[in-house]
């Protein structure tokens, strides 16, 4: 009997040690972010798949992903140029109009352009890196800017990956992107 009771007591100690730990802070004002600490950057997406075909195997991807975009023509331009005429040796200007070490110049400095007024596009013939739409086809858009020429007609078996769209519709309403699968 006195197992039993001390076993009891022990328990009615250990559950109300548990409950009286507990709070209530639902109604608590929230801190706000923590900014203390060392933030480092890991990657640049301005423009996908700049760094997987620019940057050249064996050349530590990293330090572009890392570098201050005020610094990234100066440092990556000439590499990015190297890249796009062994890539493309017939390259003179693309659908822009850009010579090579203009268009290198623009890429090698991975930052998302945004036009604050008028059409949201990474190109649609018209507006060239005013931002970019969920919808725009860039990687199909940095194709025919590497290899389609002056007319984007040149190497049309290099111009597009065939992929025409986004596998689901997106939202109207936001943050716009498709449902999970």
């Amino acid at each position: 009997m006195k197992t039993i009771n001390k076993f009891k007591i022990v328990m009615l100690l250990s559950a109300s040690a548990i409950f009286v730990s507990c709070n209530n802070d639902d109604d608590a004002a929230p801190s706000g972010p923590d900014f203390s600490g060392t933030f480092v950057q890991q990657d640049q997406m301005a423009r996908p798949a700049i760094n997987t075909v620019f940057i050249a195997s064996g050349t530590p991807k990293d330090n572009f992903n890392s570098a201050i975009p005020s610094a990234m023509g100066a440092s990556y331009q000439s590499v990015f140029q190297s890249r796009l005429l062994a890539l493309n040796a017939g390259y003179t200007t693309n659908a822009l109009g850009q010579d090579a070490a203009t268009f290198t110049g623009l890429l090698s400095t991975d930052v998302l352009n945004v036009k604050k007024t008028g059409v949201t596009t990474f190109f649609d013939g018209t507006n060239v890196l005013t931002g970019r739409a969920l919808a725009d086809d860039v990687i199909d858009v940095e194709l025919l800017l590497i290899f389609g020429g002056p007319a984007g007609t040149s190497n049309p078996g290099l111009t597009s990956d065939n992929v025409d769209m986004n596998d689901k519709t997106f939202s109207a309403s936001f943050p716009y992107l498709a449902s999970a699968w």
